[in-house]
């Protein structure tokens, strides 16, 4: 029904994010910037979290539209005209919603905790290359 709101909604708040992220780390002077070269950037991994929500939020956007529950005239949402159907729209948007959100961002930590490990190798392996 309005599932795909709520992914939306996280995605909206991300970008904004990512984009004072970015403006933050392009202000910085080099002599602020501590890491090396082969680590990314925060807000690179937050464009894979922006990636990943808008992606299904469209995805799911467009299953919606395809079944009908979406239609292109007031008020969108074909649940939202009754206040039963509203309520049970709302059940599934706090419900259905909110874990494809809490999933999605559980599996972008993990790609970024993986990210890590790798950028932390990288580095060592960099700095044993420098001592020999």
């Amino acid at each position: 029904m309005a599932c795909f709101l709520i992914p939306a909604a996280e995605a909206v708040i991300t970008t904004i994010v990512k984009h004072t992220v970015a403006k933050k780390e392009a202000s910085a002077l080099p002599a602020e910037i501590t890491a090396d070269e082969s680590r990314l950037r925060f807000s690179d991994k937050l464009g894979w979290l922006n990636n990943m929500l808008w992606g299904g939020s469209a995805l799911l956007a467009f299953e919606h539209v395809w079944h009908g529950e979406v239609v292109p005239w007031f008020p969108f949402l074909t649940n939202a005209a009754s206040p039963g159907t509203a309520a049970e729209m709302l059940h599934e948007m706090a419900t259905a919603g909110v874990s494809m959100a809490v999933l999605v961002t559980l599996v972008w930590l993990g790609m970024v905790g993986v990210s890590h490990i790798i950028e932390n190798r990288t580095a060592a392996n960099i700095k044993s290359e420098n001592k020999t």
